[in-house]
């Protein structure tokens, strides 16, 4: 049995002033159970359920900053004030038990507008509640579909702007962290990657300028949340030859250091159909290790992480500072608590489980 003390998985982690409980995070999970972009029951039990099992931060999924920007129609959204009553009641709730509430702010680019996964996930058609959808450049994600609209100057001022007005709607709904997905294959990533972004102006081509809009994004997410924990979702690399890859990942984790990101979210992969991803357990671990030690910026680990003994040892072999979970979380609502038995730790059970114990 070890001491609380040497348990790297239940000691604090402290980020711009914002104290977590333990170093276990439920990632952004999109549940496809929105309606007009507002949360619901469903997402007030699933989220509130993970920050009563132990989590010391709950992510709400990826939350569309424009109707346009949703993956799907029923996503969640924080494009108007409508929107922040739903969520400001599921924060409030994930930090009455002790976690620390956090949202992921999202645009789907040229991946949106497609059916929920279990309705088959396919691209949707206007007459289907489907939109036109809009990327750095016309290049569809699956060569069958629509090209999608290029962002020119105006749009991408109305794109900047959403995310500005949505991250200020998350202060207001009371989230402590808000994290911008950049990962996956949706529009910032779009821009990062040279396989989706082939614009001619000071948007596209070099390094420096893939970047600059998504940098753009956070200063601005920065500016209207400057009192909270920023973090920044990434995929290290496309795991397809000629596209990111995991030097322009550091070099984006250095840059974003510099615009006052608190922690980098490394992910891997979503913006090529045709990748070939080597799936393992902690197989994105070593990413989330060299950005941290070449970045200098704390990380999370995320993908695959599913024992307590694993996670515990991606944090005291210095891979990462945080671990996120995901299909566990959905197994297991209340896997921190099993994992501090596992590890001889204590952890905060709700007084009215405590019976259980």
């Amino acid at each position: 049995m070890g001491s609380q003390g040497s348990i790297h998985l239940f000691s604090p982690l402290e980020l711009r002033g914002q104290r977590f409980r333990n170093r276990i995070g439920v990632s952004p999970m999109c549940q496809y159970s929105a309606e007009e972009g507002r949360a619901a029951d469903w997402h007030l039990v699933h989220l509130g359920a993970r920050a009563a099992g132990g989590a010391g931060l709950v992510l709400v999924e990826a939350t569309a900053v424009a109707p346009e920007g949703r993956i799907s129609p029923h996503d969640l959204g924080l494009w108007e004030d409508g929107q922040i009553g739903p969520l400001a009641r599921i924060a409030a709730f994930i930090a009455s038990q002790g976690a620390v509430p956090g949202i992921q702010l999202a645009h789907a680019g040229r991946k949106a507008g497609v059916a929920r996964p279990w309705d088959g996930g396919a691209r949707l058609l206007p007459a289907e509640g489907g939109w036109v959808v809009e990327a750095p450049s016309p290049l569809p994600f699956h060569p069958g579909d629509p090209e999608p609209m290029a962002l020119d100057g105006p749009a991408l001022a109305r794109v900047l702007d959403a995310f500005r007005a949505a991250a200020r709607r998350a202060v207001t709904a009371g989230f402590r962290v808000v994290e911008l997905h950049a990962a996956h294959g949706y529009l910032l990533h779009q821009f990062l990657s040279p396989l989706s972004n082939h614009r001619g102006d000071a948007f596209g081509g070099s390094l420096e300028n893939r970047l600059r809009f998504p940098l753009q994004v956070v200063a601005a997410l920065r500016e209207a949340a400057p009192d909270r924990a920023l973090f920044v979702r990434v995929s290290a690399t496309d795991w397809k030859e000629g596209g990111w890859d995991l030097p322009q990942c550091v070099a984006f984790a250095k840059a974003l250091k510099g615009v006052g990101v608190d922690l980098v979210d490394v992910s891997s992969g979503g913006l090529a159909p045709d990748a070939s991803v080597k799936v393992a357990p902690g197989y994105q671990v070593p990413f989330a290790a060299a950005i941290r030690k070449e970045a200098g910026i704390p990380t999370a680990a995320v993908g695959l992480i599913t024992g307590a003994g694993q996670a515990e040892a991606i944090l005291a072999e210095g891979h990462a500072d945080l671990v996120l979970l995901g299909r566990e979380f959905l197994r297991d609502p209340h896997w921190p608590l099993r994992a501090a038995r596992e590890l001889g730790a204590e952890a905060p059970w709700p007084p009215p489980y405590l019976r259980a114990k």
